[in-house]
């Protein structure tokens, strides 16, 4: 079977099996999944918080556990992407197609144009790739990866501002609040992004 090398795509030959996604890859995906979902649920929480339990804290401390967990799963999903990026440097070539699509390709570029074609209903050429199409990929880039980003550093920013100035979170992420200008702007950037990933799930799910 002939592949071509940046878009995956299959050129000629029989079709055989392929082993497109790692181990590492495959584990990474659920535990950012579960990652995803934990944390839209209890940053939901935290940005519309229920109503205060009144009484001594240590018997009424479910606020407390929602910002736990949050702050928790939010090192899971930071240390898996950081684990996720190396792979891509040391896995096979589909460990990178996320995070590098071939925008220098042609052959990409008409299989782009080719997948929206298909999706929208009005394409015709049956083309097969290995891994992710080129719609997916670009899909995976722009919202996943960039998104994922966003929201860590923004995270990060958020986590730093208990600290306050002077702190070494605050040293190390204090530039988060500055370029954004204000403290709520990093709380409305990251909440949209959180509405952006749970998108991406959706167009993820039907690609």
């Amino acid at each position: 079977m002939q592949i071509e090398r940046w878009t995956h795509k299959v050129l000629a030959g029989p079709l055989e099996d392929v082993y497109v996604y790692e181990a590492p890859v495959r584990f990474w995906h659920w535990i950012t999944m579960l990652c995803i979902f934990v944390l839209a649920g209890t940053g939901y929480l935290i940005g519309a918080p229920p109503p205060a339990i009144g009484g001594e804290a240590t018997f009424s401390f479910m606020f407390g556990w929602i910002r736990t967990i949050h702050f928790v799963t939010a090192m899971i999903l930071i240390a898996a992407f950081v684990v996720r990026v190396y792979w891509a440097l040391v896995g096979n070539s589909f460990a990178r197609a996320i995070f590098v699509p071939p925008l220098w390709s042609p052959a990409w570029w008409r299989g782009l144009v080719g997948d929206i074609r298909d999706y929208l209903f009005i394409g015709r050429e049956e083309v097969r790739w290995l891994g992710h199409n080129p719609l997916a990929q670009i899909a995976m880039f722009a919202m996943f990866v960039l998104g994922t980003v966003v929201i860590i550093v923004t995270g990060l920013g958020l986590y730093a501002q208990a600290y306050g100035w002077g702190s070494t979170w605050m040293n190390l992420f204090g530039w988060v609040t500055t370029l954004a200008g204000t403290p709520q702007a990093v709380r409305t950037l990251h909440h949209l992004m959180m509405w952006y990933l749970l998108l991406f799930s959706v167009v993820h799910m039907y690609m």
